[in-house]
């Protein structure tokens, strides 16, 4: 019994003509005008990633140039010449791989036949695919060619590392750009094909497809096939997910909902199921990422009719909290590789994102009016000396690769070590019990973090009394005070490195213990007109040099070495005493 034999779909729709082409408009627009005003090049550059179609536009011009119906930009596709390119048997007609083909002996044969006239075409068309690869010999043994070649030869070259390729190319081709694939063309292209090929699908199963290809139409089209056969002749979402080992949704909001609840042991349990059921972390991570964007949208309000899923959670959660559990979710996935394995390191980041949730939920994710913070129900077993920190006091900050332990105990306290792994003040972390966290350094007398004391309206004299370091301290140096309403502040910096996240969150921190209660600080770059903390010390120690130059002055005794023995004051050497 003889079988046809099975073409694959990436050569069996891959486009004959422009008018087939998907995505790549502009580069269409361009060649077909060309064609039709007759104003063509010697030399062209294609760039762009795998399977966006450089070689496939190639063979289109090629047919183009050479088709029997005369230059046009929408060859017949029956004639000889557009049948034998198809077919890769037109004698005028030459690709080539600079993989493979990448030395000056290569090029050199290619240039000695390129003088000779067509044999049955217009135009001989040289297709010098990944030209990145050429030797250095062989593009200048080329360049000459390149700049003047005959009038019947057109050479057309792809890459996708244009950087790689010598500007002296460059500058003597039309270089086009072609684009990556948006996931939603690919997938209406795939309907397409599904259609006329007569398969069932999916819609969400292509969407998966997609975005899986990233980017690139064959890698879409091979995908197809793959999932044409582990379907059975049928294209669904269920086969397309464990084909491609993605993570069903249902993961994700199970893994939300637990840390929303703040219920330690349903995060943890997920993350045993999901190990045993061979669950990719890696990509379960990038899920998580994708899930809290999505949400990020709807509660910025930019989310479309087909976010409905994530509105609920976005009334949940409040903008800083998502910043913060995103920051969580990718470094995680960054130090994935660097765990004992990534079972311990996915879990160990689902419960730092348990750690970071704020301490209450309201209405949109807004602390609740209590004076003391309510706990989430069944928390995770932790240690008496390891406090939890909120979100909200971190929003935006990255997180620490190791939590440093620097904090100070409370002075009615005896001293002793840290916990391993508690968080500390430097990272801008607020502990969640203030009896057993420790906070910030504060100068003796000032508030604790249980006291609320008022801001009286002298943002200088904070820089003093909030002792953090490093940007933290330059920050309260530097800034000057904008605006202010209870303890809402909108602050202004001189330069962008002191308004990053990581600073700000550092800032916010110290200023919570400071004054006994939460602080919300919003900061923009720009000119300082007012006094701050920085001028203020400066003119406080000018004053003090000042005096001090006066008391040595006036002092009795220097005033006889200086008369009686013709002595002098040397005025860089005078220094206040410090007090």
């Amino acid at each position: 019994m003889t079988h046809m034999a099975h073409q694959v779909l990436a050569r069996k729709w891959r486009p004959r003509d422009f008018s087939t082409l998907v995505g790549q408009d502009h580069v269409v627009r361009a060649l077909s005008h060309a064609l039709r005003t007759g104003r063509l090049h010697h030399a062209y550059l294609f760039t762009g990633t795998r399977g966006v179609g450089k070689t496939t536009i190639a063979r289109i011009l090629a047919k183009s140039l050479n088709c029997e119906t005369g230059i046009t930009d929408a060859p017949c596709g029956v004639c000889r010449s557009c049948t034998e390119i198809d077919g890769g048997r037109f004698p005028d007609y030459l690709e080539m791989d600079a993989a493979s083909n990448r030395g000056v002996d290569e090029m050199a044969q290619l240039l000695e036949a390129a003088v000779y006239s067509p044999v049955s075409g217009r135009y001989k068309v040289y297709v010098i695919d990944e030209v990145h690869m050429l030797s250095t010999h062989a593009f200048n043994a080329m360049l000459k060619t390149l700049e003047e070649p005959p009038a019947h030869v057109v050479f057309i070259l792809a890459t996708t590392d244009p950087q790689k390729v010598p500007v002296t190319v460059l500058s003597r081709c039309l270089q086009f750009g072609l684009k990556n694939m948006p996931p939603v063309a690919v997938a209406d292209h795939l309907a397409r094909i599904l259609a006329a090929e007569q398969v069932e699908f999916d819609g969400a199963a292509l969407a998966l497809i997609g975005k899986s290809a990233a980017g690139s139409m064959r890698d879409a089209l091979s995908l197809l096939d793959q999932a044409i056969a582990f379907g059975g002749g049928s294209v669904r979402e269920d086969a397309v997910r464990e084909m491609l080992g993605v993570v069903d949704a249902g993961w994700i909001t199970r893994l939300m909902d637990a840390v929303l609840a703040g219920d330690g042991p349903a995060l943890v349990a997920a993350a045993d199921d999901m190990a045993a059921a061979g669950a990719p972390f890696a990509r379960v991570l990038d899920e998580l990422a994708v899930w809290l964007q999505r949400v990020a949208l709807c509660a910025a309000g930019a989310a479309g009719e087909e976010d409905a899923d994530w509105r609920p959670y976005a009334a949940q959660m409040a903008p800083e909290d998502l910043q913060v559990y995103y920051q969580i979710v990718i470094h995680g996935a960054r130090d994935l590789s660097l765990a004992p394995d990534e079972q311990i390191g996915f879990t160990m980041t689902l419960l730092r994102l348990l750690a970071f949730r704020p301490d209450t939920a309201g209405a949109g994710g807004a602390p609740a009016p209590s004076a003391a913070p309510a706990r989430p129900p069944a928390p995770l077993p932790m240690p008496a000396s390891v406090a939890r920190p909120t979100a909200r006091a971190v929003a935006g900050a990255p997180l620490p690769d190791r939590p440093a332990s620097t904090s100070v105990p409370p002075r009615s306290t005896p001293s002793r070590p840290a916990a391993p792994g508690a968080p500390s003040s430097s990272a801008g972390i607020v502990p969640r019990d203030p009896p057993q966290a420790s906070a910030p350094s504060l100068p003796e007398g000032e508030p604790s973090r249980g006291a609320t004391a008022a801001f009286d309206g002298d943002w200088p004299a904070l820089a003093p009394r909030v002792r953090l370091g490093g940007l933290a301290q330059q920050f309260l140096e530097q800034s000057e005070l904008v605006h202010h309403e209870g303890l809402l502040f909108r602050v202004r910096v001189p330069i962008r490195p002191l308004a990053d996240p990581n600073t700000v969150g550092k800032v916010r921190e110290g200023l919570t213990v400071l004054f006994g209660a939460p602080v919300r600080l919003t900061v923009e770059v720009g000119q300082i007109g007012g006094t701050t903390a920085a001028q203020a010390a400066q003119e406080q120690r000018g004053q003090r040099l000042a005096d001090a130059r006066q008391s040595l002055e006036q002092d009795p005794f220097v005033r006889s070495l200086i008369d009686d023995f013709g002595g002098r004051i040397v005025p860089d050497s005078i220094r206040p005493v410090d007090s």
